[in-house]
């Protein structure tokens, strides 16, 4: 049983500055190496139902959302996300609003100034 290294990143982006770190994963000969398997062995979570990791897409590899399973290489770096501060769907359907209440004052000041 020959046990296998891989040398990955680990960067923490949960509390304030990202703080970027080399991380050697020591993986077993009866284990494939994914994403869940680097987390747990960094100490970062204890399993895939950690409270840490509750909420969806706060973990990926070079800026892209993966899944607890997913495949891990050599070199990568893993990124743990800190939560949104504004939901960017409230943001769109805001600023919508705005220009729906702009073009609706307009055609109200045209049709007060058509009556003088």
């Amino acid at each position: 049983m020959v046990d296998q290294v891989l040398n990955i990143w680990l960067c923490d982006a949960r509390a304030g500055e990202p703080n970027l770190k080399p991380f050697e994963l020591v993986i077993k000969s009866d284990e494939s190496p994914t994403v869940g398997l680097a987390l747990v062995k960094a100490g970062l979570v204890f399993s895939q139902d950690d409270p840490a990791l509750a909420r969806k897409g706060c973990f990926g590899v070079f800026g892209k959302r993966k899944d607890w399973d997913s495949p891990i290489y050599e070199g990568d770096r893993l990124e743990l996300y800190s939560p949104l501060l504004i939901d960017p769907k409230a943001v769109r359907r805001k600023k919508a609003n705005q220009n729906q209440d702009a073009k609706f004052q307009a055609a109200a000041a045209k049709r007060r100034a058509r009556r003088l």
